[in-house]
């Protein structure tokens, strides 16, 4: 939701109100394109909550074909472009920015959960980690293409998401069992210190 707000004021920042990009249309594109498909699905599911809790329809998977083919025509759209001028050498410094901007973010909220005075326990601070640095492609796209609608090199700017989406699914497939053996022994060590003590006997 914050993206909504600040992507575009961002803009207007870096660009600057004498700029030809219509705030406007941006604000109310995004708000349609992200904002009311979110509410009308919420009030949807308040009425056929039970039915579907009944048929279980394989939203999982239909959501994950639609991942795909957004990923798929996206990965298209932008290499099938003849005017995108991406040599392999700035490709490869693309990656490493984007894995090492990803693994940062994932210490960061790593310390910040796990800091002294933190309240989180440790199945909380792994949902942190995952949950708030993961960005999906399907508010990413369609968020390039409002705002940069019409822009020659489209193409070229959405190669750091398209890198990115892959690399946090990589990045979380290798860090899962490092990140599940240190829930579960934080898990087992906060057992043990909040277990009463046996009195002593003298």
């Amino acid at each position: 939701f914050q993206g909504i707000v600040i992507t575009p004021l961002l803009l207007l920042l870096f660009l600057g109100s004498s700029s030809s990009v219509p705030f406007t249309s941006i604000f109310s594109q995004l708000f349609m394109t992200v904002v009311v498909p979110l509410v009308i699905g919420q009030i949807v599911r308040r009425y056929i909550k039970d039915w579907l809790e009944r048929k279980k329809p394989p939203f999982g998977a239909i959501s994950s074909c639609v991942l795909l083919m957004i990923i798929y025509t996206t990965f298209c759209d932008t290499f099938a472009n003849p005017n995108i001028d991406l040599d392999k050498f700035s490709l490869i410094i693309i990656v490493f920015i984007i894995f090492s901007v990803q693994m940062s973010f994932m210490f960061l909220t790593f310390l910040f959960s796990t800091r002294n005075n933190s309240s989180f326990t440790p199945a909380d601070t792994v949902a942190i980690i995952f949950c708030s640095t993961h960005k999906s492609l399907t508010l990413g796209i369609p968020m390039l293409k409002i705002v940069f609608a019409g822009y020659e090199h489209l193409s070229l700017i959405s190669v750091p998401l398209l890198i990115y989406h892959p690399a946090q699914i990589l990045l979380g497939s290798l860090l899962v069992p490092t990140i599940k053996s240190w829930m579960v022994s934080r898990q087992k060590a906060l057992k043990l210190t909040r277990q009463p003590k046996a009195p002593v006997k003298v």
